[in-house]
């Protein structure tokens, strides 16, 4: 799972799989999902991240991680 922050659209993407996204659903204002070809969650767009959630902090529990990346 990777999390991508866009700040020239100030969009959060939370990436569940690499497979390529075959339909766009909103699911509420602001909040699309991304399918793939057989209908699974590839993942969610969020728009207007920074009013909606706070991106200052990003907290994990109990996580079976083999590994852990910040950039």
């Amino acid at each position: 799972m990777k999390l991508h922050y866009y700040p020239e659209t100030d969009s959060l993407y939370i990436e569940f799989t690499a497979a390529p996204g075959a339909e766009t659903r909103e699911v509420s204002d602001g909040l699309n999902v991304d399918l793939d070809a057989d209908g699974a969650v590839v993942g969610f767009d969020i728009d207007r991240a920074s009013q909606r959630l706070d991106l200052s902090t990003l907290e994990a529990e109990a996580l079976p991680l083999r590994s852990l990346k910040a950039g």
